[in-house]
């Protein structure tokens, strides 16, 4: 079975808009952080992942379809599954989820980059970390 990453969110004031409802660039932050406490969850770090390999991950696209919206201390959990790896970058698929029923869908393809902001394999011990929580679908 396919491990999921999940994160757990708060909608704070801040996050909207003057009608309490959640700003739509906010929703990438939420899924920003969901994928950082993703490397968290497998003893990594984007600093760690900068320091030891000299690499940084960074999101070349995204696809993010809004279904229903999020309101002021709406408690939200974020999970991500990574559906594809190649050499240089993945395609995690993260939803976020609100009392039981998906309000984003997004489909992020990230790329590991140099310090030029170049392509580079993945390291080997990431893709190793990563497998548990590789799914097709």
């Amino acid at each position: 079975m396919t491990k999921t990453f999940n994160h757990n969110t708060k909608v704070y004031y801040e996050d909207t808009d003057a009608g309490g409802i959640v700003y739509y660039a906010n929703y990438l932050k939420y899924l920003e952080r969901a994928r950082t406490e993703a490397l968290v969850k497998i003893g990594l770090s984007n600093r760690k992942i900068k320091d030891y390999f000299g690499v940084l991950i960074i999101v070349k696209s995204c696809n993010v379809d809004f279904k229903k919206s999020a309101y002021l201390e709406d408690i939200l959990n974020i999970k991500s599954h990574i559906t594809s790896i190649t050499k240089t970058s993945f395609i995690m698929k993260q939803l976020i989820i609100k009392n039981k029923i998906i309000i984003v869908e997004a489909k992020v393809h990230l790329v590991f980059v140099n310090d030029k902001v170049k392509p580079v394999k993945i390291p080997q011990l990431i893709i190793d970390k990563f497998v548990p929580f590789i799914s097709k679908n």
